[in-house]
């Protein structure tokens, strides 16, 4: 699914909300169903997240497993480049940080890459998923993250557009170095910050 500038837009609003970032609009309780790939079935009871790469411990974890490491809440709001967001949302999940902590990022770990079970990838800085910025999530608002909205189990990263927050999320590779995925190699910004309207490459 090929986005481009004339699709995105500019909608123009008054009195806008100043939990709205340049550009989008409030979707109130809806949440648009967007991907760039077939919708996956994915079994819960055999789903597992890997953190692996420049890491002293590797480790894969069920959904079980991560379910007894505790549970965090993300309350907030999500911003996606085709210009929608969605305010006071909530999820529910695991902070990427505990289980980083885990797995231990040796120093020159720099950047993670998420991957889907579908092979979808996405790139970020290492400093965009820790400091409480990440989190594997199996809630929103409360029930099961739907199969269309990533579940299982999908990853968010609410203070950066979403598609850098991986559906069906099943792997977390640190690197030493930068590795796009797949919209960032098709045009897209590398760090999509929505307060910068970081859309596009050059952005």
């Amino acid at each position: 699914m090929a986005i481009t500038r004339g699709f995105l837009g500019r909608r123009k609003q008054t009195d806008r909300d100043p939990r709205l970032p340049p550009g989008q609009y409030d979707v109130g309780k809806s949440w648009p169903v967007l991907t760039a790939e077939s919708t996956p079935r994915v079994d819960a009871e055999k789903w597992s997240l890997s953190i692996d790469g420049l890491v002293a411990n590797p480790t894969t974890w069920s959904l079980r497993e991560l379910k007894a490491l505790g549970t965090d809440t993300y309350q907030g709001d999500i911003h996606c480049v085709t210009t929608w967001s969605k305010l006071d949302t909530s999820f529910t999940g695991i902070s990427l940080d505990t289980l980083l902590e885990i797995a231990q990022p040796l120093p020159e770990a720099s950047f993670v890459v998420e991957e889907s079970t579908t092979r979808y990838r996405t790139n970020l800085p290492i400093e965009d998923v820790t400091g409480g910025k990440a989190w594997i999530v199996w809630e929103h608002e409360g029930k099961p993250i739907s199969r269309e909205h990533g579940g299982p189990v999908r990853m968010i990263v609410p203070h950066l557009y979403f598609w850098k927050s991986a559906k069906w999320i099943s792997k977390i590779h640190l690197l030493d170095h930068d590795e796009p995925g797949f919209w960032e190699v098709n045009g897209y910004h590398h760090r999509g910050d929505p307060w910068k309207e970081q859309r596009f490459d050059g952005d």
